[in-house]
């Protein structure tokens, strides 16, 4: 499996069988090999997630399938595609050709996707994060982190090969609640289970800095270090 950073949370992921990409806005994307299924996901409507330039792709590459939030109005996919997307609610489980795709609830718009392909489990959250903020009042803060917990909840102790997982700085000192407590959510010390920030609005210090702040973390070898645009992994 090959992952390769698109930009902000975009990533596209190549499998021996399927090629999917996640929450594509702007950026350069690599050639899409013949003979395999790209499926394009969007996790929610924000345009940071979603450009509906997505829709394009299919032109070029003919077996494209689209799984969108259902926050996504249906509108919004051309009518010539409509047999090629669906639209999915929070806490669906769903079917394809060649995987097979689950969906948590959000803590802000849409969704998250756990996508099973291949014998590989691939994780990306879109706006499910612990959104607690310096300057907001203490209860509704304590309320998101409730409603965090119990929406990532279906993952607990799950191995998962690849996460996509926010790392915001915009959130300061609470910038690494929600990947915290991911990691201590699916511990399972096998770094071979990794983890990709994003989400980080192209200030890739932020990994420098959660890296210097947990040198003995347990989990650290999964974090990848991502610092440009177009990097790709082999795992």
């Amino acid at each position: 499996m090959r992952i390769t950073y698109i930009g902000h949370s975009g990533f596209y992921a190549e499998l021996e069988h399927a090629l999917l990409l996640f929450d594509f806005y702007e950026g350069t994307l690599p050639k899409f090999p013949c003979g395999k299924t790209l499926y394009i996901f969007a996790s929610h409507r924000h345009p940071d997630h979603f450009n509906p330039e997505i829709f394009r792709l299919a032109e070029e590459k003919e077996d494209t399938f689209f799984i969108l939030s259902s926050d996504i109005w249906e509108c919004r996919i051309p009518k010539e595609l409509k047999a090629q997307a669906v639209r999915l609610k929070p806490n669906e489980r769903r079917s394809f050709e060649n995987i097979m795709v689950q969906t948590l609830k959000s803590t802000d718009e849409g969704v998250a996707f756990l996508v099973m392909c291949g014998g590989k489990r691939i994780y990306h959250a879109g706006d499910l994060n612990d959104w607690r903020w310096p300057g907001e009042p203490e209860n509704w803060n304590r309320q998101m982190k409730e409603n965090f917990d119990k929406y990532i909840e279906p993952l607990r102790n799950m191995h998962i090969d690849a996460a996509f997982v926010p790392l915001d700085p915009r959130q300061e000192d609470y910038y690494c609640l929600g990947l915290d407590y991911f990691l201590s959510l699916t511990a399972g010390g096998n770094p071979s289970e990794r983890i990709y920030p994003m989400h980080c609005w192209e200030d890739y210090q932020i990994i420098d800095r959660w890296l210097l702040e947990h040198p003995e973390h347990p989990e650290r070898e999964r974090i990848m270090h991502i610092t440009a645009r177009g990097q790709s992994f082999l795992q």
